[in-house]
């Protein structure tokens, strides 16, 4: 776990930048709000929301960016102004937040924006009843998200936009179907079946904190789309509860709210969330839940006891995920491995296709794109396999495969990138064998892709031309693949 936060590479100091713009985005938020005369509840909220204004929007393009930070707080004051309303009567309140769970996660069939507008749906929701908000506060919390929402924005497209000078990031498509075919709608519905498990238990722990439960059952579910990864988000989250909460009996409750060590911990807490986003979940539970105790402490309700609350009723949302994902129209790890492994052996072909044509001078051939898409589907695919390569899956066999897939995959994106940068170079020459070795890498992906033996790849001695020995090593890695991506007996890499 601390490797890969420490020594996972950070190219162009992406993560580094994200997390520090977080920081000084949040802290202007805090400060306008302190400017224009909120209390510490309205600061909080505030926070909060340019919080999740700076974390949750991921559109490919920084005009998409801004729009989608412009529609946040269009759903979100709506929704907080329902869950004031509705604070004193509980059923219908319950009744609500459960529809906004439903509706917040069937919203990521429109991409990255359904995305974040759901997650700022919920999150309001939820936050107004951390903040136990009722109809009078409504105006100081409507400036206040207004405020912090606009000041996030001020310093993420105006101050430093860094996005500005970097291509737009390839965002692969999610998995298509229809009705209840299509993931995301199989996930509402487990969503909201979860959390209802989650309210209902969690209610009976507390009637003060049920909410904590529902929330552990959201994010739970939140970048997840099988079974598999489910269950191992649920693992990571309560893992990162426990660490965080140990960490809150040495810290937080002994600062007891001191305004300045708090604050300056929340800044670190802040960084942590969005530096180790990426590369882990656990430890980005970790902050989540210290900064959460260090703000129950600046509102002066932390204790010993609470925090032991909050780990059961994080023990409580997961168990609601897990039984949902089990239970309710699963999802297998098979089906969607097998899609995304699909999607990423079509790209490599694209991607050699592309740097083919430009080293032949085709006018118009590109392949970066292509090597910027194939990226992004290795994460997925990296992603869907976790389950697998967890160190608590006994399928020991399934394991070996799994990461000789993974393995494999790499070398073929390691092999597509050096022969991409090889066709960058105007001085490269195109070879009559390149035509040759691009359809043998074709067939290879056809094979793979529908099912069929892929042909043996003919060892002999490695071509100089650097083009050719990078399609040589391509060739070599798509031959290998087929043994772990179909055992012995013919079945597939994880099983039905």
């Amino acid at each position: 776990m601390l490797k890969r936060v420490f020594v996972s590479p950070d190219p162009g100091r992406s993560r580094l930048r994200f997390a520090a713009r977080a920081v000084l985005g949040i802290g202007l938020a805090v400060v306008v709000c302190g400017l224009a005369g909120t209390s510490l509840v309205g600061a909080v909220i505030g926070g909060l929301a340019a919080l999740l204004a700076l974390f949750t929007v991921t559109d490919a393009t920084v005009r998409g960016q801004a729009v989608t930070t412009v529609l946040l707080p269009v759903v979100g004051l709506p929704v907080l102004t329902a869950a004031a309303a509705l604070h004193d009567l509980p059923v219908a309140r319950d009744l609500t937040f459960l529809a906004v769970v439903g509706a917040g996660v069937y919203a990521r069939r429109w991409g990255p924006r359904g995305h974040s507008l759901g997650v700022f749906a919920f999150m309001t929701f939820f936050i107004a009843q951390f903040l136990h908000a009722t109809t009078d506060r409504l105006p100081e919390m409507f400036a206040a998200v207004l405020l912090s929402v606009a000041a996030a924005a001020a310093v993420r497209f105006g101050l430093w936009c860094y996005e500005r000078r970097l291509p737009p990031p390839a965002v692969p498509a999610p998995p298509a179907g229809t009705g209840l075919a299509r993931i995301t709608t199989r996930q509402a519905v487990q969503a909201t079946v979860g959390a209802g498990f989650a309210l209902i238990v969690g209610q009976l722990v507390s009637d003060e904190r049920w909410y904590w439960a529902v929330g552990a059952t959201w994010w739970v579910f939140v970048n997840t789309t099988s079974r598999g990864e489910t269950l191992v988000r649920g693992f990571r989250r309560v893992l990162g509860t426990v660490v965080g909460i140990g960490l809150g009996f040495l810290v937080a409750v002994p600062l007891a709210g001191s305004a300045v060590p708090t604050a300056v911990l929340v800044a670190a807490c802040v960084f942590g969330i969005f530096y180790t986003a990426a590369v882990s979940y656990t430890w980005m539970m970790l902050c989540v839940t210290l900064l959460a105790e260090l703000l129950y402490g600046l509102l002066d309700f932390l204790s010993p006891g609470l925090l032991a609350l909050r780990l059961v009723e994080t023990g409580v949302g997961a168990l609601g995920a897990v039984l949902a994902v089990l239970l309710v129209l699963p999802v297998t790890t098979h089906a969607v491995t097998d899609a995304w492994i699909q999607r990423a052996l079509r790209c490599v072909h694209a991607c050699t296709a592309e740097a083919a044509a430009r080293l032949a001078g085709t006018e118009g051939a590109d392949p970066a794109p292509r090597v910027a898409e194939l990226e992004q589907l290795l994460g997925r695919v990296r992603m869907s396999v976790a389950p697998l390569v967890h160190p608590l899956n006994p399928m020991y066999g399934r394991k070996r495969r799994a990461r000789r897939v993974l393995a494999l995959l790499d070398d073929c994106a390691q092999e597509i990138r050096g022969l991409v940068a090889v066709a960058a170079d105007p001085e490269a020459s195109h070879d009559a064998r390149l035509a040759a070795a691009c359809w043998r890498v074709e067939t290879a992906v056809e094979a793979l892709t529908g099912g069929r033996a892929v042909p043996a790849h003919a060892d002999g001695p490695r071509a100089t031309e650097p083009a050719l020995a990078h399609l040589h090593g391509l060739e070599r890695a798509l031959a290998e693949l087929a043994a772990p991506l179909r055992a012995p007996s013919g079945s597939p890499l994880v099983g039905a």
